[in-house]
């Protein structure tokens, strides 16, 4: 006999000893049960569009990072804070740090927002990035957002071990509610990363679009602590890389050592002459002081086509 055959019976047997028995009542919809236990989000809250992005607090996925494998590829980790790659990467933050904190007269609009780049592929931008994000979340006073924004090109998923996952593209095309939807939260306490997520034929149009100036604006003011810190495209390879740096309040340029020549840097440095900051940070230098195949091993900053302080660029 089944389960349902034996349930039968045995509600047979309770109504004939005279016990009542109550009559089964329909399943509640969901709109049948009481407001306060609903926890969903009003109709017209959903952003219809790709220009009505909320930043609302949700709880970030989390990924976990393999910091032995991280270390061994040459990135700066917690639990490594004394190694060569961490001490070369807190020179390469300092300058940083101090222009976001500039106050009055000499404030750094989106000083927070800090783009790192290249003249060409290959230079070590990506990896130079990822470092930054990692080295900067070591700091007690910050939070790191690390945005994969070389949409044709991804590459901090893929460096940092962690699976293929929706992100930027995502959000500005409307099929993710919200930038919190897209966020993976890092069990490195201050760091979280926005993926590039999916390709996309308009990506340059995107980049330059209402729907990501207003995205950006909300990266930049809603928590003062944190630093958003993009991996962007190379400057003479795509236009992506121009359209994002007009919001920028910093650009960290990768200059190939041996590779990278003045040209290159000079046009560039030409298609981001209106971000207020640009420096320069020399890469893959042989010889003294190296520390391996892509440690940071030079480093100089400037102002336009200038290299302050009379510092000449070593490329």
């Amino acid at each position: 006999m089944s389960i349902i055959e034996r349930a039968i019976e045995r509600l047979d047997q309770l109504k004939q000893a005279g016990i009542e028995v109550p009559e089964p009542r329909a399943p509640r919809s969901v709109d049948s049960k009481p407001a306060a236990e609903l926890h969903f989000a009003p109709l017209e809250a959903v952003p219809q569009h790709a220009e009505d992005i909320p930043f609302v607090e949700l709880p970030a996925k989390r990924v976990a990072l393999d910091l032995a494998r991280l270390a061994a590829t040459g990135f700066v980790t917690p639990d490594q804070p004394n190694s060569p790659i961490a001490e070369q990467y807190r020179i390469v933050k300092r300058p940083l740090l101090r222009n976001l904190q500039a106050r009055g007269a000499t404030a750094l609009h989106n000083g927070n927002l800090i783009m790192v780049t290249s003249s060409l592929p290959g230079e070590g931008k990506s990896f130079s990035a990822i470092n930054l994000a990692l080295s900067i979340a070591l700091e007690l006073d910050h939070t790191v957002l690390l945005v994969d924004a070389d949409v044709s090109k991804p590459s901090v998923l893929n460096a940092l071990g962690v699976p293929p996952a929706r992100g930027l593209m995502d959000v500005l095309v409307g099929e993710e509610p919200s930038i919190a939807s897209v966020l993976l939260r890092t069990d490195i306490e201050n760091l979280v990363i926005m993926p590039a997520g999916m390709p996309h034929r308009r990506a340059t149009e995107l980049l330059a679009s209402d729907a990501m100036n207003r995205l950006i604006d909300e990266l930049a003011t809603r928590y003062s602590d944190r630093i958003i810190i993009f991996d962007s495209p190379p400057l003479l390879v795509t236009t992506e890389a121009r359209a994002l740096a007009v919001h920028m309040g910093q650009i960290v340029m990768i200059v190939e050592s041996e590779r990278t020549t003045h040209s290159a840097v000079k046009q560039a440095l030409a298609t981001i002459e209106n971000c207020p900051v640009k420096l320069m940070l020399l890469n893959k230098l042989r010889g003294s002081g190296s520390v391996g195949h892509y440690g940071v091993y030079g480093y100089g900053y400037g102002y336009g086509y200038g290299y302050g302080r009379g510092e000449t660029p070593n490329a």
